[in-house]
């Protein structure tokens, strides 16, 4: 198995988490220099905060505790596609690399909705241009959207 899979792998298990935890199944894991730095899970719910996504609640938290603010050096490991508004978050801590599993479009397909939030359209619209890496161990966060968005109307 390599990084990339290793630390997609505890994003996936936190998207598990949130889901028994009562919200959405989105998780993702902040990485520095081979090593988990801080990970977050979705907490729409839990949090009464509909902005609550795992990779915009893990930057305000790991922001704010940590005094860090300039993400260049790391790795935002994402079980899906971030959306628009976490995708600004980590152009202003200038992240330094992006990886997710399922592409938003493949979740709007799944919720059956139109217009996918594409993380390129923002990064390419921005002065700051995380690199990105998409796909990695895709099935098996498909798998998990499918089976929550098929019994759960989605925020």
């Amino acid at each position: 198995m390599n990084q990339d899979e290793f630390f997609m792998r505890e994003a996936i298990r936190l998207s598990e988490l949130a889901v028994e935890h009562g919200n959405e199944p989105f998780g993702a894991v902040l990485v520095k220099d081979g090593a988990i730095a801080y990970s977050n899970e979705n907490q729409i719910y839990t949090g009464f905060d509909p902005t609550f996504h795992a990779e915009a609640g893990l930057l305000r938290s790991f922001c704010a505790e940590t005094h860090i603010t300039d993400l260049s050096a790391y790795t935002l490991y994402s079980s899906c596609e971030p959306c628009f508004m976490c995708c600004g978050a980590m152009v202003w801590t200038k992240l330094g690399r992006l990886v997710y599993a399922v592409s938003d479009m493949e979740l709007c397909d799944i919720l059956g909705e139109k217009g996918a939030a594409c993380c390129r359209i923002v990064f390419e619209n921005s002065a700051w241009k995380p690199r990105v890496t998409s796909g990695v161990l895709r099935e098996e966060s498909l798998e998990i959207l499918t089976r929550y968005f098929k019994k759960h109307a989605k925020g």
